[in-house]
């Protein structure tokens, strides 16, 4: 089975893993503050704080940005997190329906879902194509409201605004943007994830949630009658002393995560380099076929190519989407579907959504399945996925 992503891990990677399982530290040491300071150079953000996994550090964020008793808008067509995170920090979920070129969030909808209890926008740079970020930010600087960007596909990805190109995680049109480091993401950490913004306050307030709401700098102790003496002045020592100033979380990422991250990204350039040279391999093996509809890439955005997904027209083909599916699994190609539009789970159908809420949401689901496509593919891999989905695609054409 070719699988529709997969990790690369390198010789060079698991010796710097090697060497942190050699050193004293595992995890709460040096290797997860350089792994952010490596992180946000790459980015182009002043701060990044690495957390557990993705889900995480949308928790965070949302925590981080107070969403309690307000709606943050975002697409149906993500991960379920995106949504949940929201939820669970005591925010309510809206959605607004997505480009029906892009599959993008479409900035004119989230526009006419905007209310007085909304506090913020959360794109999602769906299969790593970047949404119109500045047309966000216009939005909600009219507004007063917070952007979050969902990165989880992103990163390696950009966008050009006016003359200037801006890297996906930079925040320059964003308040926060979060990324995932799961295996079949861009870079991996095993699990793994992380925020990355521009502002101080966040930045603090991240830091304090993911370690259990703990503080030990001296300049910010409250608690004077239980600090040791002299510990809560500037260059104080602390001694066993901390405080919890806020109900935070565990949510920390060991120093063997941070370790194979610092040398992943040091191959983030080149993977992303091979997702592309697959694309085109892709595009131009599927360019004559009228089955499919290919994923877009507009001018201006350059995509991760997290995910390639093809889109069936199903009104060309005399088999349904289930059949195609099964049959390029039964022949060894790893297919999946990015995603099921999240308004139309059980959950969230019991808060009122319903089928037909966002039409090209649920348009886009109906026909879209996604083909392999990582960094460590063969040539002969991608010639077999080739091969085979057009041989489906012809039988289902009959």
């Amino acid at each position: 089975m070719i699988p529709y992503g997969r990790q690369s891990i390198s010789k060079a990677d698991i010796a710097e893993v090697l060497r942190v399982l050699k050193s004293p530290w595992l995890t709460q040491g040096p290797k997860v503050r350089e792994f952010e300071e490596a992180l946000a150079k790459e980015t182009g953000a002043r701060y990044a704080v690495v957390v557990a996994n993705g889900t995480a550090a949308l928790h965070l964020i949302c925590l981080a940005l107070g969403v309690e008793g307000r709606d943050v808008i975002t697409s149906p067509i993500t991960f379920l997190a995106t949504a949940n995170m929201v939820v669970l920090s005591g925010g309510k979920i809206r959605f607004a329906d997505v480009d029906e070129a892009t599959v993008n969030l479409d900035p004119e909808k989230v526009r006419r879902a905007i209310t007085a209890r909304t506090a913020g926008i959360m794109p999602v740079h769906l299969a790593g194509l970047p949404c119109d970020m500045p047309a966000f930010q216009k939005l909600a600087r009219r507004k007063k409201l917070f952007v979050v960007e969902d990165a989880c596909h992103a990163l390696g990805a950009s966008y050009k605004a006016g003359a200037t190109w801006h890297r996906v995680g930079s925040c320059a049109h964003s308040d926060a943007c979060v990324f995932s480091f799961h295996p079949v993401k861009t870079i991996t950490t095993g699990e793994g994830g992380a925020i990355t913004t521009n502002r101080k306050d966040l930045y603090e307030k991240l830091l304090l949630l993911r370690n259990h709401g703990m503080v030990k700098d001296p300049l910010r102790l409250k608690n004077k009658d239980l600090a040791p003496q002299g510990s809560t002045k500037a260059g104080g020592d602390t001694l066993w002393y901390y405080e919890m100033q806020a109900l935070g979380f565990n949510y920390r990422m060991t120093d063997i995560q941070a370790a194979l991250g610092l040398s992943q990204l040091k191959r983030l350039k080149a993977m992303v380099v091979r997702r592309r040279q697959i694309v085109s391999i892709y595009n131009k093996a599927f360019a004559a076929c009228a089955q499919v509809c290919l994923p877009l890439e507009k001018k201006g955005f350059r995509s991760a190519w997290h995910l390639y997904i093809l889109r069936l027209r199903l009104k060309q083909l005399g088999k349904g989407r289930t059949e195609i599916f099964r049959r390029l699994r039964s022949r060894g190609i790893g297919v999946q579907i990015h995603y099921i539009p999240v308004h139309l789970q059980p959950y969230y159908r019991a808060q009122g959504f319903r089928r037909g809420d966002f039409p090209a949401a649920e348009k886009y689901y109906e026909a879209a399945i996604s083909i392999p496509v990582f960094p460590s593919m063969r040539n002969s891999e991608i010639t077999a996925v080739i091969r085979t989905v057009k041989k489906v695609l012809a039988y289902a054409a009959l």
